[in-house]
């Protein structure tokens, strides 16, 4: 299924009953809505959940911009002196997607739930748009400020060192990655060697990757709106997380009134099956007390 955002079509599904509250699953950077594994969503929707995963744009089955090729280098040094980016789209606009996802299901208020990146977005749309947002589940992310929330050396260099050609590569690189910013106790190289295929098979674009960086960094440090944010929140992060350190989710904490910070012992930045269950149910906690 598609919904529209102006030009911008995006791919959802969904899992368990339309006569249960919405949560929507939102992805991170470079990330198709299959890396919220169907066994978690249909956990998820057995708690008591219409859970939907979607496509952000330029990954997956959702909407690209081949024709904008991405300059993260010149967005590094624009970043760096000072200078304004120049992003095709910024996180605002991929909030907007996500409510979009939410007028095609016809659900006025929603519970959202976001990784990484997509914990940027549900912040975003958390400021944006209030009313639409049941509660927030911000997962292994940060506020964007430049003094929390960021990876270490090799987690650095592996994020922005050139992206694989073909699907050997492809694996090859979503292993390193997983050695160095994954859940420790949790590195399977057969489960993650398939997730990696499937997802290759599925949609690769590292341009798409590229251009969603840059929305990020274009996006800029939302501690000060989420001052003013009153969606009830829940900040989730692993204490063992390299991709975004422990900081960013701490800084989530204390930035937006009321919210509850619990991080997750061992827990890189990954949500792996060995943590679904703990995962569902904080989460279905949290959404319990307030109806969508």
């Amino acid at each position: 299924m598609f919904a529209r955002n102006g030009d911008v079509e995006i791919f959802y599904e969904t899992f368990g009953s339309e006569r249960d509250p919405t949560l929507l699953l939102v992805n991170g950077l470079g990330s198709q809505c299959i890396s919220f594994r169907s066994e978690l969503c249909e956990q998820l929707a057995a708690a008591g959940h219409l859970v939907v995963r979607y496509d952000n744009r330029d990954v997956g089955l959702s909407t690209k911009f081949a024709d904008s090729p991405p300059d993260v280098s010149g967005a590094i040094g624009a970043l760096a002196a000072g200078r304004p980016i120049d992003a095709l789209y910024v996180l605002s606009d991929m909030a907007a997607d996500g409510m979009a996802v939410l007028d095609a299901l016809g659900v006025a208020r929603a519970h959202v739930l976001g990784a990484s990146m997509g914990g940027m977005i549900v912040q975003t749309m958390a400021i944006e748009h209030p009313d639409r947002l049941a509660t927030m589940t911000s997962l292994m992310s940060t506020t964007g400020d430049p003094d929390v929330g960021q990876p270490t050396r090799e987690s650095r260099r592996l994020l922005l060192a050139p992206p694989p050609l073909d699907r050997q590569g492809f694996i090859a690189t979503q292993l390193a990655g997983a050695r160095a910013w994954g859940s420790p106790d949790c590195y399977d190289p057969e489960r993650l060697t398939a997730n990696a295929a499937e997802a290759f098979d599925r949609c690769f674009d590292p341009a798409g990757t590229a251009r969603q960086l840059m929305a990020v960094m274009a996006s800029g440090a939302r501690t000060t709106a989420l001052r003013g944010v009153g969606v009830p929140t829940l900040v989730l992060h692993g204490d063992a997380d390299n991709l975004i350190d422990p900081s960013g989710g701490r800084r989530t904490a204390e930035a937006v009134p009321g919210s509850r910070l619990v991080l997750l012992e061992r827990m890189g930045h990954d949500y792996p099956p060995q943590y679904w269950d703990q995962l569902v149910e904080l989460v279905h906690s949290h959404t319990g007390r307030v109806p969508a």
